[in-house]
């Protein structure tokens, strides 16, 4: 196993580029070390409260950072001011130079150090064994180049972040030592869950439905335009969310992300998220190879992010986004044309199925992208009404029956702040789920509570969203009085099961004895 020595001081320009943050830049670099298998044997690192390019620098107080052999971890050696953290750095790089002779380390990492000062040691002792070098900064750098080291790859810090750097300091001594390497944190294409960028990107559909619900209001019609200047947003968000899936290069997944969600408009939100993953699929390939042909990470960072969304992008923009549109349009034609062949009877099927899908774990898999693919047409949903009024209204039915006719004392308390949950976010319907364990009534009426929800809904052809505040999901609809009627049925048909239920067992509780009265506590 290579081992390595990581020295340098959180400098001028690398302060404001992750220097500023020690413990994540060293951790990065350390991460990215054990996927190819190369071995942290010293560190000595200069951490200052701001940086060194500022007038008044000698006088700021610093951290240095060492390598601790036996936890195999970076440790805080002292806490004092600049000039103390410079002379106690002086004798750990002279203890690191004897390291060096003796042939205990193989390679050094470098970050704005000091080659004629501080790091003068370290440095003329990997020069004479002719050590690999690499490192950022390049007024550092440069110094250290003219004295003959070995310098395999160095680069300034504009344009790099603590991860980037970390990755193209590893894929240079890897190369240089014919090690394999794969990036830390990577995924292939098949290990990407594209759910999860789904639900983590609902906030920007939510905040264009926000703009377009108030654009409606007469007095706020002036928003009209920034309603459209904003339906672009929930695209790119999804975009940015898929690369970062695959890989998370820093600023330059996010970079690739938006690049590709921004030529993606005109795709749609399937389109925005199959660019997203091919971005962020780019993004470590293009990053390795451009660092493996010689280019500096400064060059590195900016081109692989750059390109790595431009190319899917494009390709979107001018030949595969008419396809990914019209897939989302068919789904929503789809959608409509059943609903169309009997809305009440077709919203009440729909109704009954949401509560067995979500529990099922099929929630994320379909409801969730048919809520999003009809918000992005919409602003709002058919589907996202069924979950409002028939999962979260008939969850909040559930638990005002515990609070009405509590099947115990200590229930009141209990469901108070998910019954709040419920209405005041239109979120954690999971509250209800114990209730309807412990009771087979309770789960056969919350799936016809949500049937007939359902049918309010598809009779009077409502859309709406949930995730937002009950009083907020009847703003957002294209009806507000059918959808108030809508919540309400969910919400009292579950009530008034759960509040017989309990009320049947407060009756027969006594006939079952003190042990079974205490098992249901």
């Amino acid at each position: 196993m290579k081992k390595v020595a990581i020295i340098g001081s959180s400098g001028g320009n690398l302060f404001h580029s992750g220097g500023g943050d020690p413990a994540r830049l060293l951790g990065e670099i350390a991460e990215q070390c054990r996927s190819a298998d190369i071995a942290v044997e010293a560190a000595l690192f200069i951490a200052a409260s701001g940086s060194m390019d500022y007038r008044g620098a000698a006088s700021a107080r610093a951290e240095l950072y060492e390598w601790d052999e036996g936890s195999r971890a970076f440790r805080r050696a002292m806490e004092g001011s600049l000039g103390e953290a410079n002379r106690q750095a002086a004798i750990a790089d002279a203890e690191i130079a004897g390291r060096i002779e003796e042939g205990r380390i193989d390679g050094l990492i470098l970050m704005s150090c000091d080659p004629l000062g501080v790091n003068r040691a370290s440095v003329e002792a990997a020069v004479r064994r002719k050590l690999p070098i690499v490192g950022t900064g390049g007024t550092s750098m440069g110094r250290i180049k003219a004295m003959g080291a070995n310098v395999v790859s160095l680069s300034g810090t504009t344009g790099t972040t603590n991860l980037t750097r970390a990755v193209s300091f590893v894929i240079a001594l890897s190369r240089h030592w014919k090690l394999p390497y794969r990036m830390a944190g990577t995924k292939t294409l098949g290990q990407a869950r594209i759910s999860g960028v789904l639900s983590s990107a609902m906030p920007a559909f939510i905040a264009v439905l926000l703009l377009m619900s108030a654009a409606r209001l007469p007095a706020l019609s002036g928003l009209e335009e920034a309603a459209a200047a904003l339906s672009a947003l929930p695209g790119v968000v999804l975009a940015i969310f898929a690369a970062r899936r695959l890989s998370d290069l820093g600023e330059a997944t996010l970079i690739a992300g938006a690049v590709c969600g921004l030529l993606c408009v005109s795709a749609g939100i399937i389109g925005a998220a199959l660019g997203g993953l091919a971005a962020g699929w780019l993004v470590p390939r293009l990053f390795q190879l451009f660092v493996r042909s010689g280019f500096p990470a400064t060059t590195v960072n900016i081109a692989a992010g750059a390109l790595s969304g431009l190319a899917p992008g494009l390709l979107l923009f001018f030949a595969a986004g008419t396809y990914t549109s019209a897939a989302g349009d068919a789904v929503r034609h789809a959608l409509e044309w059943t609903v169309g062949l009997s809305p009440v009877a077709v919203g009440a099927v729909f109704g009954l199925a949401m509560w067995p899908l979500i529990l099922k774990g099929w929630y994320h898999v379909a409801v969730l992208p048919l809520i999003l693919i009809e918000m992005e047409r919409y602003g709002n949903s058919l589907i996202g009404a069924l979950d409002m009024a028939g999962l979260v209204m008939v969850s909040a039915g559930i638990l005002l029956a515990q609070l009405a006719v509590p099947p115990n004392p200590g229930e009141r308390r209990v469901v108070l702040k998910p019954l709040w949950l419920n209405v005041g976010f239109g979120t954690f319907i999971e509250a209800s789920y114990v209730y309807m364990r412990k009771s087979r009534a309770v789960y056969a009426g919350a799936v016809v509570a949500s049937g007939l929800a359902g049918a309010v809904v598809g009779g009077l052809h409502l859309r709406s969203t949930a995730y937002v505040p009950s009083y907020l999901a009847v703003l957002f609809s294209n009806d507000a009085a059918g959808f108030l009627v809508a919540m309400l049925t969910g919400l009292l048909a579950a009530f008034i099961v759960g509040t017989c239920v309990n009320w049947a067992s407060r009756r027969t509780a006594p006939e079952s004895g003190p042990s079974n009265r205490k098992g249901d506590m």
